[in-house]
Formats: structure tokens, C-alpha cells, sequence
């Protein structure tokens, strides 16, 4: 019985990009060695074309979208064979029969977890400069920190100390998922990277908000489906920045938390909720230090970035009339630039808007207020509560208590879990008016009201 395996987006373009790669392995080593071939130069090996139905594939629309160049493709393909077609770079294994070692042109690092060839940077710089010492300082070039493939990071060399000639030819842990499986690198949350994934099983139906509410989050929801279109095809590139910036500020529970969920949903980003408790750090530098690994990830996976609670970090700078003054401001400075140059969405949540930063909030693309909701919204959160349950009994009258106690979105759930508990704990599948009732009270004593 044979087994079928789903189609992965990136296998047909990249089978075509190692017959390519293979064959500029073939070419080059001959040329090296003097024996028969039918090319001068590698570069008469033109890459295969990338065309319009490539577009779905990660890799087809990173060779697209960024214009890849031969060397670009080349070293990429370079990094990505030992993790798809090791075989390919087998050549690179024979031995100088004058000296009865490997050739050390040829570059490549021995891994004694990894049996075959490991390429290096010399192994693309021997591939593409063929003992051209131009040609070589030119490829040698893209390897620098401010050039696309680190701009874009693909490459991974930043812990090696040794010599950039050694540094192993490795794709960014970011990218190898993406780039074979076409699958998104999901870092785990730790100390090191104070953000856990935001996701959420409701839809847009179960968000009850205002209409000039839904409004303003249909706003940033457009900004991420059309923003290609308007830096690209409408040039606006050099007058508007790539990223979004929006302040949600109003009571707890008013739907904050749910809304960054669904415009990732809607959206297919990732939404990354930045946990504020490991973030900010009484010790000099560790804040930045925290926030720029969340940063520098998200900017490389085009992530949506949810700091709820945010006047912990985004709050007003204080007077400096301290060393902890001055640096809790460089904090607050640190965050304001980091934000700003951001390539994405960032959401800051907020119960009340003055909390922030007045030097944020110019910033701001949108401020969207989620005010407590009015009878008629809290009658559709009742019924939403209670829809999948069927379990009330007749006696109860949702539109009275709808009408009749102001409460969040939030605090309803609350409402919701308490009431079916005491109709459990009674031996009953049916939740009373009264067990409604005495959960409303209960979230009123949690603000100090009374029911």
C-alpha cells in the first residue's frame, strides 16, 4: 500500500534550484581541476526561472519579492542542500591525491553528528569566484553584516568567532522551517524570549463591539492585507513607514485581548503577546535587552506584537532626578524607537489611555476605544455565553439582566463559569436566574459595586 503525502509548497521549486545548484557544483569543480567541460564559467549556468505559480511557494516568493540575484540563489541553495539534498554536495569530499588531504578550497566544516559535507563560506566563495580574486572580495562582500542575506536574516554566523571564511554556510533557525517545510519558526517561551503565542478558537461573531469600534479594527485589518499594495504599486514607500501602530485602551474585558487574536486569524500572522513579567527587569540594560530578542524576531516573521497591560512599559517618563530615573527613561526612549521602526503591527492594550506616554502615543497610526458594552451588546454576549449550553432554565430572563447590570464582555464568562458550577454542585443540569444573579454580584465586589 503506498502512502500519499500532502504537496509541500517549496519541493517543486527547489527540486529545479539543486538541479541548478548540482550542476554549478559540477562545473566549477571541473573548471578547478582542469578536466573536460562544457562551460568557462559557472555563470553560464543561468538559475531556473521563477514564475508567476512559484509565488505560492516561501522560497519562490522570497527569490521574487527580493529580486535574488545569481550569487544570492547560489549561496542559499548552498545552505539549504545539507538539509534536503546532502548528496548534492558529495563532490566536495574528494581528496587532493598530491597532498592526500581534501582540498582546502573547497571550504566545508566537519560535524561529527553530520557525515556528509558541511559548506562554508569558502565553499561559496571557491563556487562562484573560480580563484578570481575580484570576483571573490565581490562575493566575500555579501557576507557583511548590512547586506541582504543578513538583512533578510537567512544566515546564521553571528556566534562564530572564528575567520568569515570558516563560518559554516547555515540558514537562520527562522528560516529553515520556512524555507523547506514552508512551516513558521515558533520559538518557545522562556527568559530569553518573554512572548507566547496568541490564538484563539472564536471568530469575528463572537466579538461584540460598538460599530465605530469594529470600525477602527477593520482598519488596521486592511492596512495588513492592502500594505503591500500601497508601499509597492501605489510608491508610497518613501512617505508612509511599513508598520502599524495602534493603541486599544478601555475597561478590562471589553474584548482587547480577542480582537489582536482575530486580526491575526484573519490575517494568517502570527500574534506574539509579550508577557510583561519577564520583560521588565529591575537590572540596568536587561529590559532592552529582553525586548530586542522578541523585536529581532518578529521583525524577520512579519508578526503581529500584543503588549497588554502596557503602561508597565510604555507608561510616562518620570522627572530625572535619579540614576534609576535616567535609565528607566532610556527604557521608555529605547521602546519609543524600537516601535517606531518596527516593520509590522504592534498593539498596545491599555485600560486608560492616559496612562501612556504622551511621545507614544503621537505615534500612534490608530487609538481605539472599547467602552463598556450597552444593553443591547451585553443582551447579544449573554445569549453568546449561554448559546452552546442549552442548559437555562425557563424562569431565566437574559434581557432583564442585560438591561439591568452593566458588565463587560469578560466579567460575563466569569458570570457564565460560576452559575453552571452551583448548578453542578446541586446535582442539576440547569443553571437558575438565581445562580445568574449571584454571580453578577460577585464580579461587583470585585470592583467595589454592589448589585
Amino acid at each position: 500500500m503506498s502512502i500519499s503525502y500532502p504537496p509541500s509548497p517549496n519541493a517543486a521549486v527547489l527540486e529545479r534550484e539543486f538541479a541548478w545548484l548540482g550542476r554549478l557544483i559540477d562545473t566549477a569543480i571541473r573548471l578547478h581541476l582542469g578536466s573536460e567541460c562544457d562551460h568557462a564559467d559557472v555563470r553560464a549556468l543561468a538559475p531556473p526561472d521563477i514564475g508567476p505559480a512559484d509565488g505560492a511557494s516561501p522560497y519562490g516568493s522570497l527569490v521574487a519579492n527580493h529580486d535574488l540575484s545569481f550569487d544570492h540563489r547560489a549561496i542559499l541553495a548552498l545552505a539549504l542542500a545539507p538539509l534536503a539534498r546532502p548528496q548534492l554536495l558529495d563532490p566536495f569530499l574528494i581528496r587532493n591525491s598530491a597532498l592526500d588531504r581534501c582540498f582546502s578550497e573547497f571550504g566545508g566544516v566537519s560535524n561529527a553528528s553530520f557525515g556528509g559535507f558541511q559548506p562554508t563560506v569558502e565553499t561559496a566563495l571557491f563556487l562562484l569566484s573560480h580563484a578570481d580574486l575580484n570576483r571573490r572580495f565581490a562575493v566575500q562582500a555579501l557576507f557583511e553584516p548590512d547586506q541582504l542575506l543578513h538583512r533578510l536574516n537567512l544566515l546564521r554566523n553571528d556566534d562564530y568567532q572564528g575567520p568569515i571564511f570558516s563560518a559554516p554556510l547555515s540558514l537562520s533557525k527562522e528560516q529553515v522551517g520556512r524555507l523547506t517545510t514552508g512551516a513558521g519558526f515558533r520559538p518557545a517561551f522562556n527568559n530569553s524570549f518573554p512572548a507566547r503565542r496568541l490564538t484563539t478558537p472564536h471568530g469575528w461573531n463572537d466579538l461584540v463591539l460598538t460599530d465605530a469600534t469594529l470600525e477602527d479594527v477593520q482598519e488596521i485589518r486592511a492596512w495588513i492585507e492592502h500594505r503591500q499594495t500601497l508601499l509597492g504599486e501605489w510608491r508610497l514607500a518613501d512617505k508612509l513607514k511599513p508598520g502599524f501602530r495602534s493603541l486599544f485602551y478601555g475597561p478590562p474585558g471589553t474584548g482587547k485581548t480577542l480582537t489582536a487574536a482575530l486580526l491575526g486569524k484573519a490575517t494568517g500572522l502570527d500574534v506574539y503577546r509579550i508577557d510583561l513579567s519577564l520583560v521588565v527587569s529591575k537590572w540596568i540594560g536587561e529590559t532592552e535587552k529582553n525586548l530586542a530578542a522578541v523585536f529581532d524576531q518578529a521583525e524577520n516573521n512579519d508578526w503581529i506584537l500584543f503588549f497588554d497591560e502596557a503602561d508597565a512599559l510604555f507608561g510616562k517618563r518620570t522627572q530625572t532626578s535619579s540614576a534609576n530615573d535616567r535609565y528607566a527613561n532610556q527604557e521608555v526612549s529605547y521602546l519609543l524607537q524600537r516601535v517606531e521602526d518596527f516593520p509590522s503591527t504592534v498593539i498596545l492594550a491599555t485600560n486608560l489611555k492616559s496612562n501612556i506616554d504622551e511621545a507614544f502615543a503621537r505615534r500612534f497610526q490608530s487609538m481605539i476605544f472599547f467602552p463598556m458594552p450597552g444593553p443591547a451588546e451585553r443582551l447579544r454576549l449573554w445569549k453568546s455565553a449561554f448559546a452552546d449550553t442549552a442548559r437555562l432554565a425557563s424562569s431565566v430572563d437574559l434581557e432583564q439582566i442585560a438591561a439591568e447590570f452593566e458588565l463587560s464582555g469578560g466579567a460575563i464568562i466569569n458570570v457564565l463559569r460560576y452559575a453552571a458550577l452551583m448548578a453542578l454542585r446541586r446535582g442539576e443540569d440547569q443553571v437558575r436566574q438565581q445562580d445568574i444573579r449571584h454571580g453578577v454580584r460577585r464580579e461587583f465586589h470585585k470592583s467595589g459595586r454592589t448589585a
